[in-house]
């Protein structure tokens, strides 16, 4: 445990020198309990918050020495690299206070093959792919497989080591430039090749203590180097949060079956998960597979994340390392978060150093903005460039457009000969705001939530739009009213409704709207429901409500009839529907076949 002495007395080591570990010590400078920061080898941004050390990250021997000689009360780990190589279990051995994962559970980073096997074995939903050492068994894969495919190192490479393969050509280059060219070095001895997944990626970081798990809000982060999504894989240009393709239903599916399943399969595998947790997903539709583990914050998603954590971050590590994690809560600013990240020209490849930096004063006296430094030094006095990833520029705005606009006009602030970044960061979250939603679910209570969400999952099968709340007809019939009758004008075609007991609510929306209105009758009762059944089916002449079934039946036959009715004039939702039946009679089929052997 911490010294329990006055406030201020912590001392704080964090390994690093990146732009994730500026955004530690920033929110960590925060905490009442800190007294003293070091950081090893830090970088010239992290020197204005901590006593910066000059020791190698991954020279575990000369920090741990350093952290008994200083007396550290906590050491946090940033980067990958000293995870992977067991500093968890050489400060433990020491009785040093240290957070992250032991280097065994570090292995869902460390080794992608590890990972992969893992998420097989206990069902959590992930790319179909093998791992190879051989040129020839890989290729003889690829041609079996086809392409487009995604070809990975699997081991470290600083989030280099992936790349997505149009062809089996490029493919195959692919493999050759990591094992028989060892591109990549001993983290490409061996290659994970895994099917190309569709959708839209989002980051979901949250903390663990090997039991619970307390999520972080969502982010998204840009990996390529070019805009639109072009070029090689980076390190990370941009990150921003919250991510608007992870709704609430979606938040919840990935906690329910990735986040905890994930915990869960680790502690049964005999090594624990103690740390951050970053899972890389990929999303579409309703479904959402996982691309990768990380096994720390990711960068630059922390910057953002940070900057709208309101909470005291030490206070949530120390319960992550006395497993005293469902103690705990975190309080998030509701404001989105942006950070674009300046980069050295010639970055992921090749760049110069030594770039002397100006505009920083400016840009850091700008509100909402913190410029977090990743790759810089300091030299005769000056801030000069030291890395491929320079900065990472980070707004707080009331909409994630206004977060943008301050990034951006903080960005211009700053120069230096080489300065390069991606001008579009932000712009799915954006592009997502602009597609209004089709379908309104309102709940008369939270409660209701659990088999209202069966509604939520359907329509984000279907890819479509839709927005959910609580209103009461009876608690706040004004909000109930308010809803419905601006429905139509903030595009809305179709309103589902759930309540219990009396389960006005859908009739109130019905007499105030003259969109379709679907009632799902939910069991909240000593009458099971039927009394909810009754007063949704028994609505007065001339305001119709299509009732459904009574629970999480009903309410998924909310989605599909909401869905039906859109694809009237939605050709696209009609071939999707189609498709849907297909699936359900090819089940059945399935299933009729299976008890007839």
């Amino acid at each position: 445990m911490p010294s329990q002495g006055k406030e201020y007395d912590m001392k704080v080591l964090i390994i690093g020198s990146g732009g994730r570990e500026h955004a530690l010590a920033f929110k960590i400078a925060m905490s009442p309990e800190i007294h003293k920061i070091y950081c090893a080898p830090g970088n010239a941004g992290i020197a204005a918050l901590a006593e910066c050390v000059a020791i190698d990250p991954e020279d575990i021997s000369a920090l741990a020495d350093f952290a008994k000689k200083q007396a550290i009360d906590l050491t946090v780990v940033g980067p990958e690299g000293p995870l992977a190589a067991g500093i968890v279990d050489r400060f433990e051995k020491s009785g040093l206070r240290v957070f992250g994962p032991s280097k065994k559970a570090a292995r869902i980073e460390g080794s992608k093959s590890f990972a992969k096997k893992l998420m097989t074995k206990y069902g959590i939903p992930t790319a179909q792919g093998k791992s190879f050492s051989n040129v020839e068994k890989a290729a003889a894969y690829i041609r079996k497989t086809g392409a487009p495919i995604v070809v990975k190192a699997d081991g470290l490479a600083a989030g280099k080591g992936v790349m997505v393969c149009r062809t089996e050509t490029e493919a195959m280059a692919a493999v050759k430039l990591m094992l028989t060219d060892r591109g990549f070095g001993d983290a490409g001895k061996t290659v994970l090749i895994e099917e190309c997944l569709a959708g839209e990626e989002a980051s979901f970081i949250a903390f663990t203590d090997g039991v619970h798990v307390l999520p972080l809000p969502t982010s998204q982060d840009h990996k390529t180097i070019f805009d639109d999504d072009r070029g090689p894989n980076t390190g990370g240009m941009g990150a921003y949060s919250p991510a608007p393709v992870v709704t609430p239903a979606l938040h919840q599916k990935i906690m329910d079956t990735i986040m905890l399943p994930t915990v869960k399969a680790m502690a049964a595998e005999g090594h624990p998960y103690k740390g951050v947790l970053y899972a890389g997903l990929m999303i579409d539709g309703d479904q959402v597979r996982v691309v990768e583990f990380n096994a720390r914050f990711g960068d630059p998603e922390t910057q953002p994340l940070l900057m709208r954590m309101k909470s005291d971050i030490v206070a949530v590590m120390n319960a992550v390392i006395d497993g005293r994690l469902d103690q705990c809560a975190i309080e998030i600013d509701p404001r989105p978060a942006v950070c674009v990240v300046m980069a050295s020209k010639g970055y992921p490849g090749s760049y110069p150093k030594g770039k002397p930096i100006s505009g920083l004063e400016a840009a850091g006296r700008m509100k909402d903005v913190v410029v977090f430094h990743a790759g810089t030094a300091q030299k005769k006095g000056k801030i000069i460039t030291s890395g491929g990833r320079v900065l990472g520029v980070t707004a707080l705005g009331d909409t994630v457009q206004a977060a943008i606009q301050t990034a951006y006009k903080a960005v211009a602030k700053i120069t230096w000969d080489g300065a390069y970044y991606r001008k579009d960061i932000g712009m799915k979250a954006i592009k997502r705001q602009k597609n209004p939603a089709l379908v309104g679910i309102v709940m008369g209570s939270d409660s209701d939530y659990p088999v209202m969400k069966e509604a939520a999952d359907v329509l984000e099968k279907f890819g479509v739009p839709f927005e959910i709340t609580v209103a009461s007809a009876h608690r706040t019939p004004a909000r109930a009213m308010d809803f419905a009758a601006n429905a139509i004008s903030r595009g809305m075609k179709v309103i589902i409704a759930g309540a219990g007991h009396a389960a006005h609510l859908a009739g109130v929306l019905a007499a105030h709207t003259i969109l379709p209105v679907i009632g799902v009758p939910i069991d909240s009762s000593a009458l099971k429901g039927m009394d909810a059944l009754l007063s949704t089916v028994q609505m007065p002449p001339g305001i119709p409500v299509a009732t459904m079934a009574i629970g999480k039946s009903g309410a998924r036959n909310a989605g599909i009839l909401a869905a039906q009715m859109l694809a009237l004039a939605d050709p696209a939702l009609a071939e999707h529907l189609e498709t849907f039946k297909k699936e359900m009679a090819e089940a059945v089929e399935k299933k009729a076949a299976q008890l007839g052997k």
